[in-house]
């Protein structure tokens, strides 16, 4: 039997459409607010005297990875730093300098979608530009795995700890790490069912437990991002050998209001593997 004219859809109609319309919006809240690039570069090592190498890596699905490499005394550990979900690698280069003072060598790159980097983020993708960082590392400066250190921050934990498990670096830097994206929409939206709307799981602390490196977790009580508890999870799921070290101040800034401590703790931490 044909519906009669002017007849009105079934409700469940409007239901589903509703609910499609929300995860299509979740979606979106989820990307613009994972991945926050900037495409504009404020400076670079040579700002602040330092010779550096400028790279154009090309992932293995196609995008072409911008990044600074600034090399250290021959045989300098080397750094491989993951930076966090907004900017781009000029908004790295006070920590670039603290790593430079302590005698590494460090490779900062930008993820695709972020500074001169091409394409768009993934997570799939934030993997790929990563591996091409330490690809070049490893063929290009013959840099053995036992002198690359590898150091996230924020989102760039993440991308740091998926390398510490396909590679066998000497030591692996957690800063302001979050457990997983799954546990930061349950902060935000505690009434959905977020395990099965969430497409970029980046889940760090099923993944440190099989990390077999010693490392490094910092975090701060004041971090105004990231929950301080998160923090000290997953440093209770991390093999030994392992490091906390409590930071002070907020999430993006929190290294600079710690200082001298906390450059003194990624001293000990370097000097010590």
């Amino acid at each position: 039997m044909s519906a009669s004219p002017g007849a009105h859809p079934h409700p469940v109609v409007y239901w589903l459409a509703g609910f499609f319309l929300l995860l299509i919006g979740l979606r979106w809240f989820e990307r613009v607010n994972l991945y926050i690039p900037d495409r504009v570069l404020t400076a670079h090592p040579g700002s602040f005297g330092l010779k550096y190498e400028e790279l154009h890596l090309r992932a293995v699905d196609g995008p072409l990875i911008h990044g600074w490499f600034v090399e250290n005394e021959p045989g300098s550990p080397v750094i491989l730093m993951c930076h966090g979900n907004a900017g781009n690698i000029s908004y790295r280069l006070d920590k670039l300098r603290i790593f430079r003072r302590l005698g590494a060598s460090v490779l900062l790159f930008d993820y695709r979608g972020y500074g001169r980097s091409t394409g768009s983020p993934t997570e799939a993708g934030t993997y790929r530009d990563a591996e091409a960082a330490y690809d070049w590392l490893a063929s290009v400066k013959k840099v053995p795995p036992g002198r690359i250190i590898l150091c996230g921050e924020s989102l760039g934990n993440a991308v740091a700890i998926e390398m510490a498990l396909r590679h066998k670096p000497r030591g692996l830097i957690v800063e302001s790490a979050f457990t997983s994206t799954v546990d930061m929409g349950k902060l935000v939206f505690p009434w959905l069912p977020v395990e099965w709307m969430v497409k970029y799981r980046y889940d760090n602390l099923a993944k440190l437990p099989r990390v077999g490196c010693p490392v490094l977790v910092m975090h701060s009580r004041q971090d105004d991002i990231i929950p301080f508890t998160m923090g000290r999870r997953l440093f209770e799921a991390a093999r030994e050998p392992k490091t906390f070290f409590e930071m002070r101040g907020n999430h993006n800034e929190g290294f600079l209001e710690t200082g001298a401590a906390y450059v003194e703790a990624l001293r000990d931490f370097l000097h010590g593997l």
